[in-house]
């Protein structure tokens, strides 16, 4: 983390400096925004906590509750959505807070014993990723969201209390387009409406979405037909696997799952409860805590569960539903037109809790959409790049969907059929599909985007259109041990590795030289053509280099100028763009992602921290080509 480039400054580095003008929670509405999101669940606020940095985008969060969520629904995070959370800043505090899931285990009706533990599982497999598989409650996702809100240049809070109505979307204007209506909800404020226009309306609402109802959108898929219960309780329990994660399965009265929380006492239970007519629903029975705590009761038997306090409980009913487009725009007007209302998480689809998904991949839709918001808005991009969001998230929530239709159906099975190697049926398919789960399996298709595979071969372990895979290693000013992905912020910029090849010591005449020599003075650069007059070389394209020499075989001070640039307005050197592979510790970065030693090559990770391009160290056509196809010509 850099700061102090202007100048010193006291106090939290995470605390930025206002913006002038900044609009304050309780001013009256603005007439006009640039963003209107509608709803703040973790999809609203992980696109509020981009577009809060860039103080020029004017955006309005509206929310019907009255105030923020403290406790239930979503708990599970990801390795995927903790390495996303590492981008903003706040996963080191999550992984404090939370309970870590190292193992997984499974409970059944066995020959000696009414229910035993037939298999236990670890949870993220080794090296899958640097970080933990954790849960935590939502609310606390939802806190440091804001908090990163409260402390950006706009000083951006959610005005509660108000929820979107409705929205007319005018074609053939090209500022503020969408007029939208909002409702009132606060008390003695009901029947009141107030309207204003936005250039883009992002309806993160849920599953019953006004956004999505305003486009004449519509959820399509199969009802659940099976009510659950879920519930956060502090109980006293001689269940012995209370701290783990664990699927238990009765043999006449169904399944839960048992999810530790955070705190060291809190426990989250998922029960199985009754199956619904074609048309019912869950509420139709009249069901409650006691009937949640009843059944848990006897799917634990003989264990005894004593409930000592109810923190949070709903029960649910969620079928497997997706949406035909996360945008305004018919197929045919593709060409013609570009989005102006988006939709994102439970909005656009629905599953259920079972694989812990529903959070991650909400997230996971506004991260991938607010950096191509941000470049649009700022005018570095065409806002034709708008249309790859719904390409590229509706293919991932298919994939989520067809996923939880298949697990939901093995988690609910009633019959077990043990394989050769003695692990339940569940624990089995719990294991074959962990990528999955641990959220490391989405690959997004070829596009504009992702780049074609000719030269994967030169890093087979950064696979094209896959997230980023970190590493080890030393970053050489100053011989801190940390992971390459690490230095990836969600500022909405690309970044360009040059990995060098083994005989390249980043003096004159070697290859990272010449690139970076081309890089910060050749016309066709694409850090000069996509950097805006006065912006800094790494504005729009942050360049770093890694090589393979140990830290003190190499002078920092005989580095090519664009890895050690003055920053800020004093002109202080940027000490933090040349790094080390770490073998010594344990795993070498180009032996681990499969880096040609000879060649070296070129990697360019998206802002969302997915790789779009790999190219050779002389691939110079190829780089500005890919980003000549994104990002407007502005130097």
């Amino acid at each position: 983390m850099q700061y102090h480039h202007n100048g010193f400054r006291p106090g939290s580095p995470d605390v930025f400096p206002a913006a002038a003008g900044h609009r304050r929670a309780g001013d009256p509405l603005p007439a006009t925004v640039d963003v209107l999101i509608a709803g703040s669940g973790p999809a609203g606020l992980c696109l509020a906590a981009q577009l809060a940095r860039v103080p020029q985008i004017t955006t309005l969060v509206v929310e019907p509750k009255l105030g923020p969520m403290e406790k239930g629904q979503a708990d599970g995070i990801s390795v995927r959505s903790m390495e996303m959370f590492q981008a903003f800043g706040f996963a080191e505090k999550v992984m404090r807070e939370s309970v870590w899931i190292n193992e997984t285990t499974f409970w059944a009706p066995a020959a000696q014993s009414p229910l035993a533990r037939v298999a236990r599982v670890q949870d993220v497999p080794d090296g899958i990723s640097e970080m933990p598989h954790v849960l935590i409650n939502q609310a606390r996702v939802h806190d440091m969201f804001l908090d990163l809100m409260r402390n950006a240049p706009s000083r951006l809070e959610p005005d509660y209390g108000l929820k979107v109505a409705d929205l007319v979307i005018d074609t053939e204007a090209s500022e503020y387009p969408v007029t939208v209506t909002l409702a009132h909800t606060a008390p003695g404020l009901e029947g009141q409406f107030t309207t204003l226009r936005a250039n883009y309306v992002i309806g993160c609402d849920g599953a019953r979405s006004s956004v999505r109802s305003a486009i004449g959108g519509a959820l399509h898929g199969d009802a659940a037909h099976q009510a659950w219960g879920v519930m956060d309780l502090l109980a006293v329990t001689d269940f012995p696997d209370w701290r783990m994660k664990s699927f238990v399965r009765s043999q006449d009265d169904g399944i839960l799952m048992v999810l530790p929380r955070e705190g060291g006492h809190l426990v989250r239970l998922y029960v199985e409860l009754d199956n619904l007519g074609e048309h019912e629903r869950a509420n139709d029975r009249g069901m409650g805590a006691a009937d949640i705590i009843a059944k848990a009761r006897r799917i634990f038997s003989p264990f005894e569960l004593d409930v000592k306090e109810v923190v949070w409980w709903s029960i649910y009913e969620i079928g497997h539903r997706l949406t035909d487009k996360f945008d305004d725009v018919p197929a045919d007007q593709v060409a013609t037109r570009a989005p102006r209302v988006m939709l994102a998480g439970d909005a656009c689809h629905t599953h259920s809790p079972k694989a812990g998904q529903g959070m991650n991949v909400s997230m996971g839709d506004t991260f991938n959409l607010g950096w191509k918001l941000v470049s649009v808005l700022t005018g570095r991009a065409d806002p034709a790049l708008l249309h790859s969001y719904s390409g590229e998230r509706r293919a991932a929530a298919q994939g989520l969907v067809e996923f939880d239709h298949k697990w939901a159906r093995v988690v609910g099975a009633r019959a077990e059929d043990d394989a050769a190697d003695g692990l339940p049926r569940v624990a089995r398919e719990f294991v074959n599909n962990l990528p999955f789960t641990c959220g490391l399996t989405i690959q997004y298709a070829r596009s504009a985007l992702t780049g074609p595979p000719a030269h994967q071969h030169l890093a087979t372990g950064f696979d094209i259109g896959k997230r980023f895979h970190s590493a080890p290693v030393i970053r050489l000013a100053d011989a801190k041990p940390m992971q390459l992905g690490h230095c990836i912020d969600a500022d909405a910029r690309f970044r360009l590795f040059i990995f060098a090849a083994a005989d390249d010591r980043g003096g004159a005449g070697g290859a990272v030289a010449s690139l970076c020599d081309w890089l910060e003075r050749g016309p066709a650069s694409p850090l000069r053509r996509h950097a805006a007059p006065g912006e800094d070389g790494d504005a729009v394209i942050d360049t770093r280099a890694v090589f393979q020499q140990g830290w003190q075989e190499l002078d920092f001070g005989a580095m090519p100028t664009l890895l050690r640039p003055p920053v800020g307005r004093y002109g202080l050197c940027d000490y933090e763009k040349v790094f080390c592979a770490d073998p010594q510790g344990g795993e070498d970065l180009f032996e681990a992602r499969g880096i040609d030693r000879a060649a070296g090559c070129l990697v360019v990770v998206r802002p969302d921290q997915y790789v779009g391009h790999i190219l050779p160290l002389q691939g110079r056509d190829g780089l500005v080509a890919y980003f000549a196809a994104i990002l407007r010509q502005r130097g």
